[in-house]
């Protein structure tokens, strides 16, 4: 007889290899095609609805890492929700309108100019619609779940038809206002633009120090002083109305050379070093408050410069005495508005100087810097040039830099409702905490938004104007051109004359001739995507206002988190969300930016095609999201060994369970040996443990615990030594049945605790779980935990146990290297112990021997009795010996007891009883 032939080895079809970039787009497909998307919230209906709102990713171009790190978060959150006990639909989004798609169509070499407004619109609306297909394939790619087929997008007419009344709602309470006055403006973009879309970048500015000399000193300076100002901004000099001095600074009246400067007193030592005056004296000081509207002259035109008090005017840099341009900058602006000086701002859209700055009309005003200041050099105002590297304000599409330029725009004003916003986001939870420090202190600080673009792609601004140039913002027309929206898109905006999109018999005493006009500029696109919880949340029946959670990355602190806030907090007074969670960035293995030009990005859809999207999904659960994270082949490659190890786990598990019948061969457990009680109490905590981790986005946590249970306690342990019980005893014994009834719980709650991480694995796994009804592990819910009597008593006692254990596997790790045995069922083991180990190996009934692996055991003597050749470990003083007797053939345990059945004379009387019952 063949032994091997009576052996119960593991049987399943369940594959060692995922195969995953194969075998993912076919389950994806089946998914598609078995709706199971819709089934999963079939099932959840009437639970309490979990609602995370999808952050609109931009429509162009490929996905990078970011856009998996953050649509794989999401997707763990809502396939975990559905299966914790509520209904957790998932709307995806999109953000279509902005300079990207326009730049993006001039590049594939779209003239504008051979088209209309709306002619181009079309264009830029195809050109969207194409790279949401693309995104929309390859967030699929990466196992999403989602309503796919009906996403929220900001071009649609019903989409644009709710920001209207957004806007207009705003209107209606105050908030909107047209002003001229400075903003962040984009020369490469010809644009506005608002705080969210400004990165902070080094460039080299010139340093310059120039005097201006009073020529009313109001009694307070002698005529013909000169107060010294610092700019890195020659070409602000022209648009120069005014020096701004602290109030309550002291200032010195420095002589130097014959001639009298002004400083602040406190900057005077530094200035000497500057301008190497050795010699100069203070000889007079007095307060900021004293110089109040005195008189100086500007270097080179013929026009006066005010001395004005500014509480923004600090000690930090310069001369304590602040070159103050109205219309390029905002502190300028604003303490210029006190005095009543204009916002004179001489550069055009472009950034070229006007003819209201003469003598450089015309130039660039970067390329002006160094006439103006040649200008100045020859007036002889110049004190000092040099040359500085600092940090400035760049376009964060273009890279360029920007400008501050006084402007007529359109804002929302949020000091009228500030202090309901600040409100808000401390009634909202945030993850990590310091977001709410973070978003508190930007709304503190922030001016009034900008919320218009001189662009063509995006929302008109729906204001007309009368004869007599007053805006015409009301009820009725916010309305009409809501339900024009709704019904024609924004386009129709482009395509009509202003008379035409008014309410029918409209009339306005500022048009008695009945003649308007329309506004051209468009809204700022933050204004689009902050307006999604009315456009969606409010808009579909699926979903509901406020959201459960926003999850974005820690760059929309002062994007959509910011913009969503405002206009929600300004339409309803309650922030849109109840919680955020952000995360942070994707660098590579090094901790660098990604970038073409270090060669070092890697693109999602490389990952799905060489390791698949499990990987990458694994990948985003070991990480510390919250922080900037890496990634790398290297990395990858590790990921790939831990999926490994989980993957064959399953495999061992499912191979035992060929012959497992839930329903007839499942053990109670009150039944089951102290052992197998153990692992059900270990399964317990891990289900316990991941589910807290879940509720708290903490899923390295899971990552962890799951890849710990698989290798320590299944692994290393219970599987490791099930073996001789699963693959040996008849089909039918009991403690097969017991482990296997282990082994049946582990599968399931394992399968179901991965499903919102591993998809993919856990449906294949599901589909050769023997006796689950589901038809994928997605339409079940997470595993309970549960209560067992004793659990603390027992897994302490077992624990014990596994310290024990550890100590005989080092012994006989060393026996093995130095030839003593071979493999461990070799051995026979003695072991010296204290009274508190010899207790409690005499308390297990478990056979020790099959516990240890080992064909002999016995419990020898007190650790101290133990003989010289014995290693002493921290439990157990261990020897480890041959074990007396012959090989088992079937069984491989070594034993006297071979040959003493007669029938059987190569295999032991346990086999040989097994035998006999199969014949």
């Amino acid at each position: 007889m063949d032994y091997k032939d009576t052996l119960l080895m593991p049987k399943t079809d369940f594959p060692m290899r995922g195969n995953l970039p194969k075998r993912e787009p076919e389950m994806q497909g089946k998914w598609e095609e078995e709706k199971i998307y819709q089934k999963v919230q079939e099932r959840t209906k009437g639970r309490p609805l979990y609602v995370l709102h999808d952050g609109p990713p931009y429509a162009n171009g490929d996905l990078h890492m970011g856009h998996a790190l953050n649509k794989t978060l999401k997707d763990f959150i809502v396939r975990y929700k559905s299966m914790a006990g509520f209904c957790a639909p998932y709307v995806p989004g999109w953000d279509t309108h902005g300079l990207p798609i326009e730049h993006a169509l001039t590049k594939k070499g779209v003239n504008r100019k051979e088209m209309s407004v709306a002619e181009f619109r079309e264009k830029c609306a195809q050109y969207a619609y194409e790279q949401i297909d693309n995104q929309r394939t390859e967030f699929k790619r990466l196992g999403i779940r989602g309503d796919w087929e009906n996403p929220y997008i900001t071009l649609k007419p019903e989409y644009e038809a709710e920001q209207i009344k957004v806007f207009g709602e705003m209107a209606k309470k105050g908030y909107i206002y047209k002003g001229k006055k400075p903003v962040y403006w984009s020369p490469s973009s010809e644009s506005a633009l608002a705080e969210a879309e400004i990165e902070y970048k080094d460039k080299r500015s010139p340093s310059i120090y120039v005097s201006f000399t009073i020529t009313d000193g109001k009694g307070a300076v002698e005529d013909q002083t000169n107060i010294i100002i610092w700019t890195t901004t020659p070409w602000t000099i022209p648009a120069n109305l005014a020096i701004a001095v602290h109030p309550d600074i002291t200032y010195a009246v420095i002589e130097q050379d014959g001639k009298k400067y002004i400083a602040a007193e406190g900057l005077v030592s530094n200035l000497k070093e500057v301008f190497d005056w050795p010699n100069a004296k203070v000889v007079k000081t007095l307060k900021g408050a004293e110089l109040e509207y005195v008189v100086a002259k500007h270097p080179f035109y013929d026009r006066d410069s005010l001395v004005i008090l500014g509480e923004h005017v600090s000690m930090d840099s310069g001369t304590g005495c602040v070159h103050t341009a109205p219309g390029h900058g905002e502190d300028d602006f604003h303490v210029g508005r006190k005095y009543g000086l204009d916002a004179l701002s001489p550069v055009d859209d472009k950034g070229y100087m006007t003819e209201e700055a003469p003598g450089f009309g015309g130039l660039f005003y970067d390329a002006a810097n160094k006439p103006i200041t040649e200008k100045l050099e020859e007036v002889g105002a110049l004190l000092k040039l040099d040359f500085i590297t600092h940090s400035y304000p760049h376009d964060w599409r273009t890279k360029k830099p920007v400008i501050f330029r006084a402007t007529p725009q359109w804002f929302a004003s949020i000091k009228d409702f500030r202090a309901e916003l600040l409100e808000s986001i401390n009634e909202v939870a945030w993850v990590p905490e310091w977001g709410e420090t973070r978003l508190y202190n930007m709304v503190r600080d922030r001016g009034d938004w900008c919320i218009s673009r001189q662009r063509v792609w995006g929302v008109p601004i729906p204001v007309f104007y009368a004869e007599n140039g007053e805006a015409i913002i009301t009820d009725e027309t916010i309305s009409h051109v809501s339900e024009l929206f709704r019904k024609h898109g924004s386009n129709i905006w482009f395509e009509k004359e202003a008379s035409e999109l008014l309410p029918e018999g409209f009339s306005h005493s500022g048009s008695p001739n009945g003649v308007f006009t329309k506004e051209t500029d468009i809204m700022d696109v933050w204004f689009d995507s902050g307006s999604s919880h009315q456009g969606v949340l409010m808009e579909r029946d699926d979903l509901q206002r406020p959201a459960d959670l926003y999850l974005e990355g820690s760059d929309q602190y002062r994007g959509w988190f910011n913009s969503s806030l405002t206009t929600a907090v300004a339409v309803t007074g309650k922030a849109p969300y109840k919680g955020v969670l952000s995360h942070g960035f994707v660098l590579d293995g090094e901790g660098y930016k990604m970038s073409k030009s270090l060669g070092n990005v890697i693109v999602p859809a490389k990952v799905t095609n060489q390791y698949g999207a499990e990987i990458l999904r694994l990948w985003v659960s070991s990480v510390d999201y919250q922080s900037d994270v890496r990634i790398s082949d290297a990395i990858l490659k590790q990921v790939s060994e831990v999926y490994r190890k989980i993957r064959n786990t399953f495999r061992f598990l499912l191979g035992n369970l060929a012959d497992f019948n839930p329903e007839e061969n499942t053990v109670p457990f009150e039944k089951l040996r102290e052992v197998d009680q153990f692992m059900l109490i270990r399964l317990n905590n891990l289900v316990k443990e991941s589910l807290n981790a879940y509720n708290e986005f903490e899923f390295a946590d899971i990552y962890h615990a799951v890849n710990n249970f698989c290798t320590v306690d299944l692994s290393s342990f219970y599987m490791d030594f099930a073996k001789d019980v699963l693959y040996i005893e008849a089909e039918n014994n009991f403690e097969r049945r017991a482990m296997q009834t282990v082994m049946y719980n582990c599968v399931v709650s394992l399968a179901k605790l991965l499903t919102p991480i591993l998809p993919h694995t856990a449906d294949e796994v599901w589909s050769h779980i023997p006796g689950v009804q589901e038809e994928s592990a997605q339409l079940t819910d997470m595993p309970e935990v549960k209560e067992f009597e004793n659990s603390s008593e027992l897994e302490k006692k077992w624990k014990e146990f596994l310290l024990v254990r550890d100590d005989v596997l080092k012994a006989l790790e060393e026996a093995r290297n130095e030839k003593v045995i071979g493999k461990s069922l070799t051995a026979k083991v003695k072991l010296y112990v204290n009274e508190d180990v010899k207790s409690l190996l005499n308390s297990i009934s478990e056979s020790l021997k099959q516990l240890f692996i080992v064909s002999g055991f016995e419990v020898a003597g007190a650790y101290d009795e133990a003989p010289e050749q014995a290693l002493k470990l921290d439990k157990a003083a261990v020897v480890v010996e041959k074990a007396d007797g012959e090989t088992c053939e079937r069984c491989w345990v070594v034993t006297p007891e071979v040959g003493k059945v007669e029938e059987h004379p190569t295999i032991c009387p346990r086999c040989a009883s097994v035998v006999e019952q199969l014949k």
